[in-house]
């Protein structure tokens, strides 16, 4: 049964790990490297499962993940692609929960709110262009997009992404220029069409997004 300080190495000679243990589980911290002597885990153990302070990162050796684990999963932490800032928040099972998301110039692009629950996202600028329901990382659900000018884009419902159910479509202006229904997207059931001023302008049946004309008898 191992216990203290313990290294491997694989095959080749290579160290590929150092690690402390007690009663023949790891206790203490960790450190994994790759065939190339980087290191791949920076971590804490606790009888066994990942406990408190931990790095990661990736194949060419920049931090991708630094943060708190509790229990083997993932508390808080924050995550980065290429050397930037990518997430920072709150994780449950693994799944970002509770956080914000940045872009490679630093600007905040969402807000994630209880993780399966509601998001927001913005424009590079910091306007708002989404807010809404989220669920397994899509719309779902309501939601509300923007110009950016922060007039009313689209509010209505979604599914897997995609608009679904019934909805309205604003101009620029903030006029109604469509209200109906949805389907995988597109525009699919009755609706009815305004012009630039909000005068209606059509009414009737889409089908895949193209307006079903009727038949003159």
């Amino acid at each position: 049964m191992r216990n203290g300080k313990c290294k491997e190495y694989s095959y080749d000679n290579y160290l590929i790990c150092e690690s402390e243990f007690l009663n023949g589980r790891r206790n203490g911290k960790l450190k994994e490297y790759n065939s190339d002597g980087d290191l791949k885990y920076e971590r804490e153990y606790v009888n066994g499962k990942i406990n408190g302070k931990a790095k990661e990162y990736d194949e060419n050796g920049e931090l991708k993940f630094e943060g708190e684990y509790l229990y083997g999963y993932k508390r808080r932490g924050k995550e980065y692609i290429e050397g930037k800032l990518e997430f920072d928040g709150e994780y449950l099972f693994n799944k970002k929960f509770n956080g914000k998301g940045y872009d490679k110039n630093g600007n905040v692009i969402y807000e994630l709110i209880n993780g399966n629950g509601k998001i927001k996202i913005y424009y590079p600028e910091g306007y708002l262009k989404f807010e809404g329901e989220y669920l397994n990382g899509k719309k779902n659900g309501k939601g509300k997009e923007y110009y950016e000018n922060g007039k009313l884009e689209f509010e209505g419902e979604y599914l897997n992404g995609k608009k679904n159910g019934k909805g309205k479509e604003y101009n620029y202006k903030g006029n109604l220029k469509f209200e109906g229904e949805y389907l995988n997207g597109k525009k699919n059931g009755k609706g009815k069409v305004y012009d630039w001023n909000g005068k209606l302008e059509f009414e009737g049946e889409y089908l895949n997004g193209n307006r079903i004309e009727k038949r003159k008898e």
